[in-house]
């Protein structure tokens, strides 16, 4: 029996370092057992014949399982950068690896764990729904699997559109037709690139089922979408991407904390000057023509200081005429990101 053993600092020989050393190892063990990323991108940079920089040194790592959500302008390098993880454009600097396979020395390899999604619909009009998907599949060299392309079928609502012609399918039909193409050689990745661009709320909510469905079927997927509200509703992790650059990413959920913030604005009965020392713990804004005040607090806090505040203000000889409140939203975020110098 061959025994494994982490390494122990020598230090740890010393008792009075017992606990610390202990607090040492196991973040090392929990390091040493993390799963490793099923994407991980490090210092790529795209430079074009032009000059034109597209991307930057982007650093990214997608957890496998995962549904993530990549936003950003028009232009900010979204395309590209899925191009260049899916094998359609060369990268000018940096590695890229796809299940620990590179994207260059390992082609072939890297791009069978990947589905993609276009933006734009390109299949054959005249072919039927099951002729196009079974091709697809034979593009990656898989033998025949009428089994998965029926099951690929029945999961994305389009098994009695089977003999159908593509030319009549609507535009969400369609849609789901390029899915099912993606998905026809078993992929471990999903990219979804605008998945739900010109479909109706209905179909997109639709869309949304489907997109769940995928990830517990174990399927990793990267969304790219202009819908603030698809990212808010389905992502497990955002990332914002601009000018080339990913400026920005974090959890749902640290987002969500962001999103608790709301502003309350007071309208002032007179014009202030300044606002009095007493009221500086409330972090309180004064507006340019002095006669409102804004207040930034937690909805999700035990307790949002508004009582108080009213009560300070009072007892500070400023009286309101006044008030709303309004909440700030992913987009919100999302634009003063993309906004910054």
């Amino acid at each position: 029996m061959v025994h494994s053993y982490l390494p122990v600092p020598p230090s740890c020989v010393d008792p009075r370092l017992k606990c610390r050393c202990a607090v040492r190892h196991t973040s090392f063990q929990n390091a040493m057992l993390a799963p490793p990323p099923i994407i991980s991108v490090s210092n790529l940079s795209k430079t074009y014949g032009s000059g034109f920089k597209a991307l930057k040194g982007i650093n990214l790592d997608i957890k496998r399982g995962e549904i993530f959500a990549l936003l950003g302008p028009n232009g900010a390098g979204k395309t590209t950068l899925i191009s260049i993880i899916c094998g359609i454009a060369n990268l000018s600097e940096g590695r890229v690896t796809v299940g620990g396979h590179d994207i260059n020395s390992d082609y072939r390899a890297a791009r069978s764990l990947i589905g993609l999604v276009p933006q734009e619909l390109h299949t054959d009009s005249f072919e039927t729904v099951w002729a196009t998907v079974s091709f697809s599949r034979g593009l990656f060299g898989k033998p025949k699997n009428p089994a998965h392309i029926e099951k690929v079928l029945k999961d994305l609502s389009l098994w009695d559109k089977k003999d159908s012609k593509i030319i009549t399918l609507s535009g969400g039909m369609k849609r789901r037709v390029m899915i099912a193409k993606a998905l026809s050689h078993e992929p471990q990745i999903l990219f979804l690139d605008e998945p739900t661009a010109g479909v109706d709320v209905e179909l997109r909510k639709g869309m949304w089922d489907v997109v769940r469905g995928l990830q517990a079927s174990g399927v990793t997927i990267i969304l790219t979408t202009h819908y603030i509200q698809e990212a808010e509703e389905m992502a497990d992790r955002i990332g914002v991407i601009n000018k080339g650059e990913i400026i920005l990413v974090e959890d749902k959920a640290g987002l969500m904390q962001k999103l608790g913030k709301k502003h309350l604005k007071l309208y002032l009965q007179g014009k202030v000057d300044a606002l009095p020392a007493s009221l500086a713990a409330y972090n309180l804004e004064l507006s340019d023509d002095g006669r409102a005040i804004i207040y930034d607090y937690d909805t999700k806090g035990e307790r949002t200081g508004i009582t108080s505040l009213l009560g300070d203000l009072r007892n500070a000889g400023i009286h309101i005429s006044d008030l709303d409140t309004t909440q700030s939203s992913l987009e919100d975020i999302f634009v003063s990101l993309v906004r910054a110098p």
